[in-house]
C-alpha cells in the first residue's frame, strides 16, 4: 500500500513564521538590554555647567537674577545632555529610538516635568528657598525611575541626588550648595564612572 508523501510546507508561510520568529526574538532582547545611552562625559559637563551657574547666581542681586542663572542653566543641561545621550545611544546601539531608551525617558521626564510646574507655583507663592531641595528632589526621582532601565550607577546617583534635595529642604539655607553638590560634584563624579565603564 503506497503512502501519500506529506507535501511541502509553503514557503510563503515558512518566511512569514521565519519573520515572526526573528521580530520575537529581537523585541525580547530589547526588552532584555538595559539603556546604555547615558552619556557619562555629558554628566562630566552638565556638572561643570552647574557649578559655574553655582558661582553666578551666588553673585546674582536679587531673587530674580538668581531664578534667571538657574532657568538658564536648567535649559543649557539639557541640551549638553539630550546631545550627548542621542551621540552615545547612535555609536553603541545604532539609534537613540530603542525600547530601553523609550523606557528611559519615559520615566524620566514625569518627575521633571513636575518640578518645572512646582517651580512656577513656588516662585509665585514666594517660597523660592524650597527650589533647590524640590529640583534636586524631583531630577534624582527621575534619575532611579529611568535608570530603572539603565545601568545600575545611574539609579544610584538618583538616591544620591534624592538624598541631597532631602537635606536641601530640611535645611534650606544650604540650598544653593546642595545644588552645587547634587548637580555638580554628584554629576561630574558619576558622570566620569560612567564614562570609564560603560563606553563614554
Amino acid at each position: 500500500m503506497t503512502t501519500n508523501p506529506t507535501p511541502p510546507d509553503d514557503p510563503t508561510a515558512l518566511g512569514d513564521r521565519a519573520l515572526e520568529n526573528l521580530s520575537f526574538i529581537r523585541n525580547t532582547m530589547e526588552r532584555a538590554t538595559s539603556f546604555t545611552g547615558v552619556p557619562g562625559w555629558g554628566g562630566v559637563v552638565m556638572g561643570c555647567t552647574a557649578l559655574v551657574a553655582t558661582a553666578v547666581a551666588g553673585r546674582a542681586a536679587t531673587p530674580d537674577g538668581w531664578l534667571r542663572v538657574w532657568l538658564v542653566e536648567g535649559v543649557v543641561a539639557f541640551l549638553i545632555g539630550a546631545w550627548s545621550l542621542g551621540r552615545k545611544s547612535r555609536r553603541l546601539q545604532g539609534t537613540a529610538f530603542t525600547r530601553p531608551a523609550r523606557q528611559f525617558f519615559l520615566s524620566f521626564a514625569p518627575p521633571v516635568l513636575a518640578g518645572a510646574l512646582l517651580t512656577a507655583v513656588l516662585w509665585q507663592a514666594g517660597q523660592a528657598q524650597l527650589l533647590p531641595g524640590t529640583w534636586l528632589l524631583l531630577y534624582g526621582t527621575g534619575v532611579v525611575t529611568g535608570g530603572a532601565f539603565s545601568v545600575r550607577a545611574v539609579p544610584l546617583m538618583g538616591v544620591v541626588l534624592i538624598l541631597i534635595g532631602a537635606v536641601a529642604l530640611s535645611w534650606p539655607a544650604w540650598g544653593t550648595a546642595g545644588l552645587a553638590v547634587g548637580f555638580g560634584a554628584v554629576q561630574v563624579a558619576f558622570g566620569l564612572y560612567i564614562a570609564r565603564r560603560h563606553g563614554g
